[in-house]
């Protein structure tokens, strides 16, 4: 018998398991300076870190307590609008299959929302996408809501407000998505012509055919702070080019001194801003 067959494992002392009674979500680790924050004191600061004010995702409903005005919000939509499945759909899930589990996550039937509110008293006609419903990918539902808000900006003569966050077009219904494009690309041509004011917020992140298309056709483009806008993402653009890209590539900041973005605003500030905009392109 070999000698390490004779070795005896030391006896470890048996440790009592402890229970740990602390209800979860009461606290949250900041990604950016590591600080842990009271949940409940981000939600007060509408998601910014106290510590260094990193601005982390808002969801739809969020958004809409941030900017208008508290019960001013009126949903355009007389029923939800659901999404069908017109490729039959299947990767690793099936399309059914992702958005009964997003609809289980967030309680929507599809992540962006879109009606009419007020900010600081004057009217806007508003589209908020929302990351938590599959990453905000923006699918024929969402580009009709897009549409819808942007048109009835048009037929009421008020400003235009579309909040972006998304991962971009929804690979899942194909030429359809892509199709949105156009469509809101158009109703903001329309706009134009009437003279009638579209703002476009960009939010961390802001990506695909959605940065393709109406996010960056306002006539005044504002950025959260350090939000990711682009069409493809820095790693693929590396990635494709073969070359190392400069510090902050692709962060509102960096888009702000090249000229792609008009603002950069501090989230506290977004409602002011918006209020701003909207009385300096109005008629008398």
């Amino acid at each position: 018998m070999g000698w390490f067959e004779q070795v005896k494992s030391p006896k470890l002392k048996q440790q009592k398991k402890v229970t740990n009674n602390t209800p979860t979500g009461l606290w949250k680790k900041c990604s950016n300076c590591g600080e842990i924050v009271q949940s409940q004191k981000l939600e007060e600061c509408f998601q910014v870190c106290p510590y260094c004010d990193h601005h982390f995702r808002l969801s739809a409903r969020e958004r809409l307590r941030l900017l208008v005005d508290d019960g001013s919000f009126k949903s355009y939509e007389g029923a939800p609008i659901t999404t069908s499945d017109p490729l039959a759909f299947v990767d690793k899930a099936t399309y059914q299959d992702r958005l009964k589990a997003a609809h289980e996550k967030t309680g929507l039937e599809d992540g962006t929302f879109c009606g009419k509110g007020k900010v600081n008293g004057d009217d806007l006609s508003i589209a908020v996408m929302n990351f938590e419903f599959m990453g905000g990918s923006m699918g024929v539902v969402t580009g009709e809501k897009v549409a819808m808000a942007l048109e009835q900006s048009l037929e009421q003569k008020i400003p235009a407000l579309v909040v972006c966050c998304s991962g971009g077009a929804r690979m899942q219904e194909g030429i359809l998505s892509l199709m949105q494009m156009a469509k809101t690309s158009g109703v903001i041509s329309r706009l134009r012509n009437e003279g009638i004011p579209f703002i476009s917020l960009l939010t961390d992140p802001t990506t695909g055919g959605v940065a393709a298309s109406f996010a960056l056709l306002g006539d005044v483009n504002i950025a959260e702070p350090k939000a990711l806008i682009g069409f493809a993402g820095p790693r693929v653009i590396e990635q494709s080019i073969r070359q190392t890209l400069p510090e902050g590539f692709q962060r509102s900041e960096f888009l702000h001194e090249h000229g792609f973005v008009d603002r950069v605003v501090h989230r506290h500030q977004l409602k002011e801003e918006i209020h701003f905009f909207m009385k300096m392109f109005k008629k008398d």
